[in-house]
């Protein structure tokens, strides 16, 4: 275990070497040798710098039932958005720089704004392969990146309808998109990571009703 650990902790530690540069992180796709044979579906990394030239995109539509459960096995339903004004959906994955870049700047989105019926949720794109099925190594890691990052908002497992299709729309990660209290998609979708700051002001806009 202890082998184990140290192993993702090395993963884990590869992808967070160029926050500081993270424009150059999405130029190229980083794998391991080991998701390298795993058979998820192909998304590309979506670096700062792709970001600034990406447009919000406008979403509609209702996210309808399903049942995930997350990296620890706590079972989660539509029925999550019901006790919050705005959920924000995270999409990343394991081997993602910047996914991995921002996920503290998201625990502490959350932390701050939980009281104002904000809440943030994350989906693990590589936790299941193209058949559907878990991928017990990712969502191991994905353990260890919540530990690591300190991120204590749920790390989501698609479910095998990838949640009614709308996973499957996702051709670069990380991928944000806003869930009011009644499960419709609302405002815009985000491609690319953003700081805390950046995504505040984001989701002070999303609650007032999106952008004018």
């Amino acid at each position: 275990m202890k082998i184990r650990n140290k192993k993702l902790y090395g993963l884990l530690a590869a992808g967070l070497c160029c926050l500081t540069v993270i424009s150059g992180c999405g130029e190229e796709k980083k794998v391991t040798e080991e998701n390298a044979q795993s058979e998820t579906a192909p998304v590309q990394e979506s670096s700062e710098s792709e970001e600034q030239q990406t447009e919000p995109v406008a979403d509609e539509g209702n996210i309808g039932e399903f049942s995930m459960q997350d990296i620890t096995g706590e079972s989660y339903t539509q029925e999550m958005f019901a006790d919050y004004d705005l959920t924000m959906v995270n999409i990343f994955a394991t081997w993602c720089s910047p996914c991995v870049g921002e996920i503290p700047d998201l625990q502490k989105l959350w932390e701050e704004m939980e009281s104002k019926g904000v809440n943030v949720v994350g989906i693990v794109l590589d936790a299941i392969d193209i058949d559907g099925n878990p991928n017990k190594e990712t969502i191991e890691t994905a353990k260890v990146l919540a530990d690591y990052t300190g991120a204590e908002y749920p790390f989501l497992i698609p479910d095998e309808g990838y949640l009614n299709g709308r996973l499957s729309e996702v051709s670069a990660v990380p991928e944000t998109f806003f869930v009011d209290s009644e499960g419709k998609i609302v405002g815009q979708t985000y491609t690319g990571s953003r700081s805390l700051e950046e995504w505040k002001q984001i989701v002070e806009m999303e609650l007032k009703g999106g952008a004018q």
